[in-house]
């Protein structure tokens, strides 16, 4: 069974690599429904499901599902720094601004390296100053 897992989830980054993201998602949602379950040694490959499955909605602009699916992927593994960046994306393009901030601020938190992290910070922070200092 284990390796069974270990071969969807394979396939579902093969799929999703090649931005096939209709097969991308089936395989990841298999690998969860079926593999959840097995989680012992899997946190790594069932948060990465997750965050890959945010990623997917995010780029069909459904970012209710998208958030959903990484902020499971945080409670699954909450030293992952990727889906606190990619949800504070979504943060961001909303407008929900402190959201934004503290997610990126956690995916900082977790690696000081982050760049785009930093960039998307210091973007979120200029323009929530900017919001407030607007008078319209």
């Amino acid at each position: 069974m284990a390796d069974e897992c270990i071969q969807i989830f394979q396939n579902a980054n093969i799929e999703f690599k090649k931005l096939n993201f209709q097969k991308a998602e089936e395989h990841y949602n298999q690998f969860i429904s079926s593999c959840s379950n097995c989680r012992e040694g899997k946190t790594n490959h069932l948060a990465t499901a997750y965050n890959n499955l945010g990623q997917i909605k995010y780029f069909r602009v459904d970012f209710d599902e998208a958030i959903k699916d990484y902020t499971s992927a945080i409670k699954i593994d909450e030293k992952f720094e990727i889906p606190f960046y990619n949800r504070g994306l979504i943060h961001y393009r909303l407008g929900f601004f402190e959201d934004a901030v503290k997610d990126f601020q956690q995916a900082l938190k977790l690696n000081q390296a982050f760049e785009d992290a930093k960039i998307g910070l210091r973007q979120t922070l200029l323009d929530q100053q900017d919001k407030t200092n607007r008078t319209y």
